[in-house]
Protein backbone atom coordinates (compact mmCIF):
# COMPACT_ATOMS: atom_id res chain seq x y z
CA UNK A 1 0.00 0.00 0.00
CA UNK A 2 1.36 3.41 -0.95
CA UNK A 3 0.20 6.85 0.17
CA UNK A 4 0.13 9.90 -2.11
CA UNK A 5 -0.39 13.50 -1.00
CA UNK A 6 -3.07 15.39 -2.91
CA UNK A 7 -3.29 19.16 -3.26
CA UNK A 8 -6.93 20.24 -3.06
CA UNK A 9 -8.51 23.54 -4.06
CA UNK A 10 -12.11 24.65 -4.43
CA UNK A 11 -13.03 26.23 -7.76
CA UNK A 12 -14.78 29.55 -7.22
CA UNK A 13 -16.63 29.30 -10.54
CA UNK A 14 -17.99 25.74 -10.26
CA UNK A 15 -17.91 25.13 -6.51
CA UNK A 16 -16.17 21.81 -7.19
CA UNK A 17 -13.20 20.46 -5.27
CA UNK A 18 -10.21 19.94 -7.56
CA UNK A 19 -7.34 17.69 -6.53
CA UNK A 20 -4.03 16.59 -8.01
CA UNK A 21 -0.97 14.63 -6.97
CA UNK A 22 2.17 16.78 -7.33
CA UNK A 23 4.59 15.34 -9.86
CA UNK A 24 2.30 12.47 -10.89
CA UNK A 25 1.33 13.22 -14.50
CA UNK A 26 -2.39 12.69 -15.12
CA UNK A 27 -3.29 12.20 -11.45
CA UNK A 28 -6.02 14.79 -11.02
CA UNK A 29 -9.80 14.88 -10.60
CA UNK A 30 -12.72 16.96 -9.36
CA UNK A 31 -15.86 16.31 -7.33
CA UNK A 32 -18.70 17.89 -5.36
CA UNK A 33 -17.46 16.58 -1.98
CA UNK A 34 -14.09 15.78 -0.41
CA UNK A 35 -15.07 12.12 0.04
CA UNK A 36 -16.04 11.85 -3.62
CA UNK A 37 -12.80 13.58 -4.63
CA UNK A 38 -10.75 11.11 -2.56
CA UNK A 39 -12.51 8.19 -4.25
CA UNK A 40 -12.04 9.73 -7.71
CA UNK A 41 -8.33 10.32 -7.08
CA UNK A 42 -7.91 6.76 -5.80
CA UNK A 43 -9.50 5.40 -8.99
CA UNK A 44 -7.33 7.61 -11.21
CA UNK A 45 -4.15 6.55 -9.40
CA UNK A 46 -5.09 2.86 -9.57
CA UNK A 47 -5.70 3.21 -13.31
CA UNK A 48 -2.39 5.01 -13.86
CA UNK A 49 -0.52 2.38 -11.80
CA UNK A 50 -1.73 -0.33 -14.20
CA UNK A 51 1.09 0.87 -16.48
CA UNK A 52 3.61 0.38 -13.67
CA UNK A 53 5.00 2.50 -10.86
CA UNK A 54 5.60 6.06 -12.16
CA UNK A 55 8.76 8.04 -11.67
CA UNK A 56 7.41 11.12 -9.92
CA UNK A 57 8.51 14.42 -11.43
CA UNK A 58 8.31 16.13 -8.01
CA UNK A 59 7.72 15.25 -4.37
CA UNK A 60 5.37 17.10 -2.05
CA UNK A 61 7.40 18.70 0.73
CA UNK A 62 4.97 20.91 2.59
CA UNK A 63 3.45 24.35 2.73
CA UNK A 64 4.70 27.74 3.86
CA UNK A 65 3.04 30.96 4.92
CA UNK A 66 4.38 33.94 3.04
CA UNK A 67 3.85 37.34 4.65
CA UNK A 68 3.67 40.34 2.33
CA UNK A 69 3.61 43.84 3.77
Amino acid sequence: MKTYTAIIEKCRDTGLYVGFIPGFAGAYSQAESLDELNQNLREVIEMLLEDGEPILEAEFVGTQNVVVA
